[in-house]
């Protein structure tokens, strides 16, 4: 794969793909967490996620990336880093609109909230909405865009089909505490909330261009441009769910799980994100008051393997982003909203979420994913034909110019 400048959408779909597919399994390690509550182990993934994994990449790739963060200004430092916080509220809510909905459906409604704020919202604001409505590859890369809401709506229909033909104990054998009520509604707030990931991207506008001068210097790929704005923008999501967890600690007294070799039978109850706590004992508990042995080093490897596996997505998804025409890069969200719904669908079925449903959700659920695949098509469709319209010439010199300036 050409890994170098220019855009082409065949290889921006292939990385956004590869970053849904990340996305759609960061989760999966936490099945094998033991004896943990839901804060302890959010919390060593999410150091993982949003402090470890962006610096080491950003400094492995990116030459004095340190350098390009302090000269962005303090404006687009605090703006990256507010709208990281926003969306570090809508990642918190997450881990319970899968705790809800499970994996397939819970990120298939979250989604859709995400997809639609933050593909729609960034032209709209910046007064570019009527440029696409008149281009012809505009027209087209939004069809994309509504085919894939319409996409995630049927995924969302199947859900329904799922909560009318499943009883009650058949839906908490795959995904104990199934709510399909109380799901949507954590599950739009986190959407909405998770949206301001995309527009924290955007205010970090000036240090990807910093950071793709500062390549193009050194003579290196300016496909890591994006990797120096996620250290920013990780930090304020950080900032949030370790407030959150550190409270959780002190409600829970489970700050000391981190190096606790062993914990009592309670710890195998059932607890996850806002609802603190609250509690629903597993049958094999009640009355085993014995303590159980702690697998330290495995929670701590399972919990840093989702934590890496999480941030994959957005190191694909800046990548993709460098090979988006720029009058689409708007459009580069829904590519990987899209992915994320396909392959957690697929992982849906892969974990039995869909046993016991009948051929009409089946159905329902096959016609989502479809659509999500056919919406991908026609945006990649749109940035193709964006691509191949007749590039202005290349002043030369002043090229030269620039990277002179910076050497």
């Amino acid at each position: 794969m050409n890994t170098g400048s220019g855009s082409n959408w065949i290889e921006a779909v292939a990385l956004h793909w590869t970053g849904g597919l990340a996305s759609a399994s960061f989760y999966l390690p936490f099945r094998f967490v033991r004896k943990w509550n839901w804060e302890t182990y959010w919390l060593v993934g999410g150091f993982f996620s949003w402090i470890i994994a962006p610096i080491f990449f950003a400094w492995l790739l990116v030459p004095d990336f340190w350098h390009v963060i302090s000269g962005a200004g303090g404006k687009v430092l605090i703006w990256t880093y507010i709208f990281g916080v926003l969306w570090g509220m809508g990642g918190l809510t997450f881990g319970l609109t899968l705790r809800y909905l499970g994996i397939g459906l819970g990120m298939a409604i979250a989604l859709s909230y995400c997809a639609a704020f933050g593909t729609l919202v960034p032209p709209i604001f910046a007064g570019k909405l009527m440029t696409l409505l008149t281009q012809h590859w505009g027209q087209v890369i939004l069809l994309g865009v509504l085919v894939c809401l319409a996409g995630i709506a049927v995924s969302g229909w199947a859900g329904w089909s799922k909560e009318q033909e499943l009883p009650p104990e058949q839906k908490q054998k795959v995904v104990k505490e199934f709510n399909f009520k109380k799901g949507i509604l954590v599950a739009t707030f986190s959407g909405i909330m998770s949206a301001c990931f995309n527009y924290g991207l955007t205010a970090a506008t000036p240090i990807v261009k910093a950071s793709k001068t500062l390549l193009i210097t050194h003579h290196a790929m300016p496909i890591w441009d994006g990797l120096p704005s996620l250290v920013v923008l990780l930090w304020g999501g950080f900032t949030t769910n370790f407030v959150w967890c550190l409270i959780l600690h002190f409600k829970n007294k489970s700050g000391g799980q981190y190096v606790a070799p062993v914990v009592g039978a309670e710890a195998d109850r059932i607890v996850t994100g806002l609802d603190g706590p609250g509690y629903t004992a597993t049958p094999d508990v009640v009355g085993n008051v014995q303590p159980k042995r702690v697998p330290l080093l495995g929670n701590y490897v399972f919990s840093a393997a989702a934590g890496v596996i999480w941030y994959f997505q957005f190191f694909f998804y800046t990548m993709g982003q460098t090979k988006m025409p720029k009058a689409g890069k708007f459009s580069g969200w829904t590519l990987h909203m899209a992915s994320i719904i396909i392959f957690a669908t697929l992982w849906g079925v892969v974990l039995h979420e869909w046993k016991g449903t009948s051929k009409k959700t089946h159905w329902i659920i096959t016609a989502g994913v479809a659509t999500l695949v056919l919406s991908t098509l026609i945006v990649g469709a749109g940035n193709y034909l964006k691509q191949k319209e007749k590039a202005p010439p290349v002043k030369t010199a002043h090229v030269a110019a620039v990277i002179a300036h910076h050497a």
